[in-house]
């Protein structure tokens, strides 16, 4: 377990739920839009390069509705461009966890073991996210950072 920071984003979300394959074509959405839209050159104050995928706002569980933000690291949330949003995730302890291999196949296998291992890593279900860098882009080797918040 590590503790996290507490840190801002700023980017665009959807509201969700893993049921019937919603997410999966909910968060295709999104991921399009994000790149469509170039809406990482919206961000203002980015204190990266890398994106971040958050999933917050749990009705209950895994099974229930969420919120999905994608968006980049912002040192403020003061300038938040009109169809935006930005939000700040507390300090927390999180579990940490490497999808290796293909995107985003790895990505989803890594969170079918986080959902087959939902009892036993205590999950607090305020946030969790994926981190994607520069290792995210490469083919059949990339690796995806997924932050799990737990409870200690």
């Amino acid at each position: 377990m590590e503790t996290l920071p507490t840190f801002k984003l700023i980017g665009i979300s959807i509201r969700t739920s893993n049921e019937d394959g919603q997410a999966a074509q909910d968060l295709g959405l999104l991921w399009q839009r994000f790149f469509h839209e170039n809406i990482s050159d919206k961000i203002p104050n980015k204190t990266g390069e890398e994106i971040y995928s958050v999933y917050t706002d749990y009705e209950s569980d895994y099974q229930g509705e969420y919120t999905c933000l994608i968006g980049m690291k912002t040192d403020s949330l003061n300038e938040i461009p009109v169809g935006l949003i930005g939000r700040e995730f507390s300090e927390a302890e999180f579990k940490k966890f490497v999808a290796k291999g293909k995107m985003p196949e790895a990505v989803v296998e890594t969170w079918m073991e986080i959902w087959s291992k939902d009892k036993e890593l205590n999950r607090s279900y305020t946030a969790d996210f994926e981190i994607y860098g520069p290792a995210s882009q490469q083919g059949d080797n990339s690796e995806v950072e997924i932050f799990i918040a737990v409870n200690y």
